[in-house]
């Protein structure tokens, strides 16, 4: 008997062998594991990854073996892979610099690995993994050089998780514009099951987190989502779906070819939202001189009336909003070709300008949704460059640009097209209507924001954000502002075409919760000037670019508390989610060392007023917050 034992453990350990490589990151707290399955002896197979996490003094696995793969419409590198070398551990070490955003140094430190294989044509890829304190990242490669075009079509990159796993996910759409409900079973409400990043994931019964989204995008890339339709614990990468005017799937592109980063943000909650790991593993800044890039806070027309620019007395009336809060920004919205009442685009400009504020305005890519107008000024680089000279000799600061199709390769080789031009004539970018943040940031730092959220605008569309809008900003900051600026439009008092319950200072805490290079403040001129005093000195101060961001407390969906500091001072922004009163507690163990003043504005008897404490506070100490339902508070500490 113990020799037919030995003879059967021969025999599957031959018909399935495991040849298995580590990666682990820099503070050892994440360790992935590489390997091959072989059939039958046999040197080619699939190549798996999973992950690891130092939990107290022992790796949990938080991510069982992970299926990994690329096709071509020429070749496949999916179970035909033959491992021909592995790199030394190599460590990456570099300091850059965020203009916006939530921290203003940022460190790309982590340990990377090549795999180089071959398929069964001799055809060679290379997975890069880097895996760092706070992530993993790995990207594909095809190092052969050809002129010729080849089409990359889809991978077979999987994400598999528990069954016990809880999810915050998107059910994917090209506006990236949904709700970020919570799932237990990955099933959603559409046969699909398609779903877009960021995508977050708590594993198991672990304290672990994972954020999984992806970077880096090129011209030579389109943007791709993730499907569990045949089993809701594994996702799939997969590519944007052609749509009529692009009939493509994938990528094409000449050789040598990088795919974008795929990353999987890890660790606790705090770990998730403080990450940069987007910027990290993004090319670095290319223009030489960015002094003329500056963030800031924006009055906006659009919410207040539900329509453009078209009236030139608005354009004044919010110019005007902008001198009183001191705000350095108007956006003179769509419509703007078509102005009228006592004026036109440029004299619009010209009376910003009067009064010391810096105009941008709205243009539709010519894309999508082509009613809003102007909507053809910006397609090709000839438009381009004609539209910038003009904006430049009028002086416009910024453009909104809205309406993009989808996250086919067009559409990202046209995002960054707008961008490397608008660069060239020192323009600024906010993107609407468009994909996610994917590390362009870094890369062009002039682009400020992009919306790609479920915000503050669809008061005006539909009714369903009054309910589900304080859950909704309670997830937000551990979902898609993790990723990157996010144009919400926050900070709304009065009511648009449909109403708001959550409370004053809820909405006020928005413009510390919320992280946006433009942040575009959403209300009415009388929604601000009607303010007390205490709140509305609030917002004619508070940054919109920090130097460092820190989650003191939170759940997704519950409750957010977030300080984040710009030079010596620190802003707090709490907001409850539920829609029953709780209590938000400031642990100020982030603080330095000495005695602080703590200027706090929170909910006061009612959801439509505030209270106002000036507290002292030092590091170590603790502070209750009291919060009506969908409430929240602000805070201003200074030494």
């Amino acid at each position: 008997m113990k020799y037919i034992y030995l003879i059967f453990c021969l025999f599957i350990s031959t018909a399935f062998t495991i040849n298995a490589q580590e990666i682990v990151s820099p503070n050892k707290k994440i360790k992935v594991i590489v390997s091959k399955k072989e059939s039958n002896g046999k040197s080619f197979g699939q190549v798996y990854f999973k992950i690891l996490y130092k939990n107290k003094s022992e790796y949990i696995e938080i991510m069982p073996s992970s299926p990994l793969g690329i096709l071509r419409d020429d070749q496949q590198f999916t179970d035909n892979l033959k491992l021909v070398s592995e790199s030394k551990a190599k460590e990456v070490n570099q300091k850059y610099e965020m203009i916006s955003g939530k921290q203003k140094w940022c460190d790309n430190l982590g340990t990377e690995k090549i795999f180089k294989y071959v398929n069964s044509n001799n055809e060679p890829l290379n997975i890069v993994f880097r895996v760092y304190n706070d992530g993993v990242a790995f990207r594909y490669q095809f190092t052969n050089k050809s002129d010729s075009l080849v089409n990359v079509i889809d991978e077979s990159t999987t994400y598999v998780f528990p069954s016990a796993t809880n999810r915050w996910v998107q059910q994917y759409t090209e506006s990236y514009e949904d709700f970020f409900p919570f799932s237990d079973s990955g099933k959603g409400d559409n046969k699909k099951q398609e779903w877009g990043f960021p995508a977050l994931f708590k594993v198991n019964n672990n304290p672990v987190w994972i954020l999984i989204s992806e970077a880096n995008i090129s011209e030579n890339n389109c943007a791709a989502k993730l499907n569990n339709s045949k089993n809701p614990n594994e996702y799939k990468v997969s590519y944007a779906s052609p749509r009529d005017s692009f009939k493509q799937t994938g990528v094409k592109t000449t050789l040598p070819w990088n795919s974008q980063w795929h990353t999987l943000i890890i660790g606790g909650l705090s770990d998730v939202v403080e990450s940069t790991l987007i910027t990290d593993v993004s090319e670095p800044n290319t223009l030489e001189e960015t002094s003329w890039i500056k963030p800031g806070a924006v009055a906006w027309i659009y919410w207040a009336y539900n329509r453009g620019s078209k009236d030139y007395q608005k354009a004044v009336e919010f110019t005007d909003l902008a001198v009183e809060m001191k705000w350095p920004y108007v956006l003179i919205d769509w419509e703007w070709d078509v102005m009228t009442n006592g004026g036109n685009i440029t004299d619009a400009v010209n009376y910003a300008k009067s009064k010391g504020i810096k105009p941008m305005i709205w243009y539709n890519s010519g894309t999508s949704w082509l009613e809003p107008t102007p909507n053809d000024r910006l397609l090709t680089s000839e438009k381009r460059a004609e539209e910038f000279a003009w904006l430049n000799k009028i002086g416009i600061y910024g453009i909104k640009v809205d309406f993009f199709a989808g996250d086919q390769q067009d559409m990202m080789k046209y995002c960054i097209d707008i961008l490397k031009d608008a660069a060239k004539y020192k323009i600024m970018v906010n993107f609407h209507g468009a994909t996610v943040p994917r590390g362009w940031a870094r890369t062009y730092p002039n682009l400020m924001t992009t919306e790609a959220v479920y915000g503050a605008e669809w008061y005006n569309n539909k009714p369903i954000l009054t309910n589900k809008a304080a859950v909704h900003n309670a997830t937000l900051p551990f979902t898609r502002n993790v990723i990157g600026s996010m144009d919400y439009t926050p900070v709304t008092f009065t009511n648009s075409q449909h109403p708001h319950i959550t409370s004053y200072a809820h909405e006020l805490a928005l413009s510390v919760v919320f992280e946006s290079g433009f942040q575009h403040f959403a209300d009415r001129p009388e929604g601000y000037k009607s303010l007390p005093p205490e709140p509305k000195e609030f917002l004619k101060n508070v940054p919109v670019s920090w130097d460092n961001t820190k989650l003191v407390d939170g759940y997704p969906g519950e409750k957010v508390i977030m300080a984040r500091r710009k030079g010596n001072q620190w802003y707090i922004g709490g907001i409850n989610g539920k829609d029953e009163k709780q209590t938000l507690k400031i642990n100020f163990d982030f603080l330095g060392t000495g005695n602080f003043k703590l200027k706090l504005i929170k909910d006061g008897e009612n959801d439509k007023s505030f209270a106002v404490e000036v507290i002292k506070i030092k590091k170590g100490d603790v502070l209750n917050v009291e919060c009506l339902p969908r409430g929240g508070f602000v805070a201003v500490l200074e030494k």
